[in-house]
């Protein structure tokens, strides 16, 4: 009965312990016991040893690794803050787990702020452009343009490519109405449009196209006259010095004949409305261009003669037209005139 109780307890047992005997049953041996008992120590001391799992070589360190004694020391002495949400925790991969340590980022907050206030540079004077009231040279201390810059560009736009006068006239037009103001600077556009069309070779007619387009759709009309009148008067002042001119040296000579020229074209170009709506010439401008061939004829000089000859072939149609309807025979005056110079005349044939 005791060994049928032993033998219960032995087989409760767990499969064996660290330096046990072997198992007896009334001083008999088990066929395979000692094997089998080997075996499962064997097994125990395996487990033991190792766990769970089997011990393997440690993994690589991870890149954020703990910054080294001297980059901390950096740190501490740049005075580089960091922020609790920059820390990286970093586990030691060794054979024991260690606690995380947290590795610090080196981050550089800016101080800057959208809503600072302006930036000023030192000695600078906001109240500068209030002690200028010239308007022009406030807007060149800005960046923009004056009123003679605008146009001289559009005048020189306009030499390089005339084709574009059709699209961009109406709003080089608005954009003077706006600026265009004052009697000095409408005085100012007509001398810049004047000297453009009489001194740059070709552009007398895109001069006198540009003049027609502003005397009907330039708004001020200050008390000293309106675009075209002070057009004219302008013209007028070259007008009378015509017999000086055509005496003079060869620069005032070509000043005179391109101020001719352009006169024509504006004979030609420039239309004025009546009273019943009708267009006309400008009849003061017919008896200026049959003055101004008197003048060419009166000092027959070859420059002189080349100059009336293209006049004429400009507007000798139309004047004769003009004339005719009139009564006037002022085109046989003038071959006859032609015909006398070169009889007369010392010019080369």
């Amino acid at each position: 009965m005791s060994e049928s109780c032993e033998r219960a307890l032995g087989a409760g047992r767990g499969p064996g312990r660290a330096g046990g005997t072997p198992e007896s049953g009334g001083g008999r041996t088990r066929p395979g016991g000692s094997a089998s008992r080997g075996a499962g120590s064997a097994k125990e001391q395996q487990h033991q040893a190792g766990g769970l799992f089997p011990q393997q070589e440690p993994l690589r360190p991870p890149k954020t690794a703990p910054l080294g004694a001297g980059m901390a020391e950096h740190l501490q002495k740049t005075g580089i803050p960091s922020r609790s949400e920059d820390k990286v925790s970093v586990h030691d991969s060794g054979p024991e787990m260690a606690e995380p340590q947290l590795a610090v980022t080196a981050v550089v907050t800016s101080k800057l702020s959208a809503k600072a206030p302006e930036f000023y540079p030192s000695g600078y004077n906001q109240n500068f452009n209030q002690n200028f009231p010239d308007s022009s040279f406030e807007d060149r201390y800005d960046g923009y343009l004056t009123l003679a810059e605008y146009v001289q560009d559009f005048l020189n736009h306009l030499t390089e490519q005339p084709g574009c006068f059709e699209t961009e006239i109406e709003q080089f037009a608005e954009a003077l109405n706006g600026c265009v103001t004052t009697d000095e600077a409408l005085q100012e556009l007509v001398e810049l449009i004047y000297q453009q069309a009489t001194s740059v070779p070709n552009f007398s007619y895109m001069g006198a196209r540009l003049c027609n387009y502003l005397s009907h759709h330039l708004t001020i009309s200050p008390q000293s006259g309106n675009f075209r009148q002070l057009l004219l008067q302008r013209c007028r002042t070259e007008y009378e010095n015509r017999d000086e001119a055509t005496k003079g040296d060869e620069t005032t000579k070509n000043q005179f004949h391109s101020f001719v020229l352009f006169l024509a074209e504006l004979y030609l170009n420039l239309e004025i409305k009546g009273t019943r709506g009708q267009v006309t010439r400008a009849e003061i401008l017919q008896e200026g261009l049959r003055e101004l061939l008197n003048a060419l004829f009166s000092n027959p000089v070859d420059s002189n003669l080349i100059c009336a000859v293209k006049l004429l072939k400009l507007t000798g149609s139309v004047l004769e037209d003009a004339w005719k309807e009139k009564g006037k025979n002022d085109m046989e005056e003038v071959i006859q005139r032609i015909e006398n110079v070169v009889l007369d005349a010392n010019c080369s044939r």
